[in-house]
């Protein structure tokens, strides 16, 4: 295998993790950048009266 070669696959091998990198970074980055939606307000429920309990 002459030089020219040698760097040649080298460089394609460096160039083909980095690209393998970038792919896995940029799937982990979309998948955890999800944008919460605006929190609407939610009526209150309605409390009702104690009453005490039937003593039979």
């Amino acid at each position: 295998m002459s030089l020219t070669m040698g760097i040649l696959l080298l460089v394609g091998m460096w160039l083909s993790v980095a690209a393998a990198m970038l792919w896995g970074v940029l799937r982990i980055v979309r998948r955890h950048s999800h944008h919460p939606l605006p929190v609407q307000a939610k009526p209150l429920p309605v409390q009702r009266a104690r009453q005490p309990a039937a003593a039979h």
